[in-house]
């Protein structure tokens, strides 16, 4: 049926934007390859991904993906970690190793004329790695110090916090980096133990993005991952979570010390691909996304409560989450809190508003492209979409629709999924001055920094 003068009129103009279409293949060992040729720049970006993420870390070892992650870079059976750092930088490249939630990735960026060699690096840090005792006491080293400096960063340990709450006794509920104690308990062998029996072709992608031809990264392809015949047939389902949050209960994290307070609030949202992805993104924008949305509206224009706050939407294979994050002078710790609730009330109720929608489409459309200029960030973004299963146009009219949500989906979404009543609440500042603020809004418990290294 043809689109009133009227509609046709309201819809917005959105400038041209082509992305590549991956070209798809498959090594003789099941590695998945696609390849996106992009741009006359002779450059070109290669990104390995894994179904093992920090959710496959087994209990007790929480932190293992990570490590192992981070460790494949740092020495072959025929390359030492300097030789490795050596052969990239050489040929003014870049390497990159490190686990999300629900992937680990090992990443090389070069000019597309050494792609042949840098394959080769690739292939053999994921075939034989070598874990040297040094290396692997070092980068657990930097890791435990790593989450030192996150307990002694307010903001770092309240999100910390909040993951902890919103995916308490699931995978997703520890960070990626893991727990102190963990990390310490760790033998060289469980790394090795791990890399055998999770990361192998069958789970695998290889995303290349550049001036690179479909056929010459299949050739190059098939000679650097030859005898990679390890690992799992198929990745472990993570498990969906039997709740998410506590609605009621506020953790306080104790920080005497502190004369502000780090605040977060959150709730169950949806995982990764979900049918109303674009409508709980389009609402949340006016929400919390940016500086003109009515969280910082109303926190730091018309208050001056903070210097900043937000929202966000994380999605995630199996679960998904909402949240809201500011900071604030500690004896204003309840006055924020409600004003961030009754703006999730007011969204709850009635929703965007049509101009307030219309700005944030503009926004967020408009920043969209920059979010892929580089070739490894395209090249991440289409790993992702593989990892998840996404439709293979998710990212080409991704703009297209973000801008079609009418204020009716994003108000019925918005009903649908904001919280209604107390949510879960992390506060991370002085529990004395904070508790007695907020003792009748729900269950109060006090944490000590230990249980969150």
């Amino acid at each position: 049926m043809a689109s009133s003068p009227a509609a046709a009129s309201s819809r917005m103009e959105l400038r041209p934007f082509k992305l590549p279409e991956p070209h798809r293949a498959q090594t003789s060992n099941g590695l998945r390859l696609l390849v996106a040729q992009r741009g006359k720049l002779p450059l070109v970006a290669l990104d390995l991904v894994v179904r093992a993420g920090s959710a496959a870390d087994p209990p007790g070892k929480h932190g293992l993906a990570d490590l192992t992650a981070r460790l494949l870079r740092r020495g072959t059976a025929k390359l030492t970690a300097d030789q490795i750092d050596e052969a990239v930088e050489y040929v003014g490249g870049s390497l990159f190793a490190g686990a999300q939630k629900d992937y680990l990735s090992i990443s090389i960026s070069a000019p597309s004329e050494h792609l042949g060699a840098m394959m080769e690096v690739l292939g053999q840090l994921v075939r034989e790695p070598s874990f040297p005792a040094a290396e692997f006491a070092s980068a657990r080293g930097r890791v435990l110090a790593e989450i030192a400096n996150e307990l002694d960063d307010p903001g770092a340990l309240a999100d910390r916090a909040l993951e902890l709450a919103m995916y308490k006794d699931h995978p997703y509920g520890h960070e990626v980096n893991g727990r102190a104690a963990h990390l310490r308990a760790l033998a060289r062998e469980d790394v090795i133990d791990f890399h055998r029996e999770r990361i192998g072709p069958a789970v695998s992608t290889l995303v290349v993005v550049g001036a690179a031809e479909p056929a010459e990264v299949a050739t190059a392809a098939e000679r650097a991952f030859a005898g990679w015949d390890f690992g799992p047939p198929s990745p472990p389902p993570t498990p969906k979570p039997d709740a998410i949050g506590a609605p009621g209960q506020i953790l306080i994290v104790d920080k005497p010390e502190q004369t502000q307070a780090q605040v977060r609030i959150g709730a169950p949202g949806v995982p990764k691909g979900h049918p109303d992805y674009f409508p709980i993104a389009a609402f949340n924008a006016v929400l919390g996304l940016g500086f003109t949305s009515r969280l910082v509206t109303e926190i730091r224009v018309k208050r001056g409560l903070s210097y900043g706050a937000g929202s966000e939407v994380d999605t995630l294979a199996a679960a998904g989450t909402f949240s809201i994050s500011s900071f604030t002078k500690t004896e204003a710790s309840r006055q924020l809190i409600d004003v961030a609730l009754g703006e999730v009330a007011k969204m709850r109720k009635k929703g965007p508003t049509a101009k307030e929608l219309r700005a944030a489409q503009r926004f967020v459309t408009g920043l969209f492209p920059a979010r892929l200029e580089t070739n490894e960030a395209l090249a991440a973004a289409i790993a992702e979409l593989e990892i998840y299963g996404l439709p293979d146009d998710w990212l080409q009219r991704y703009r297209e629709r973000f801008a079609a949500v009418a204020p009716k989906q994003a108000a019925e979404a918005a009903a649908r999924y904001l919280f209604e009543g107390t949510p879960t609440i992390v506060v991370v500042g002085n529990a004395a001055e904070v508790s007695v603020q907020l003792e009748d809004l729900g269950s109060t418990k006090v944490m000590a920094l230990a249980e969150l290294e």
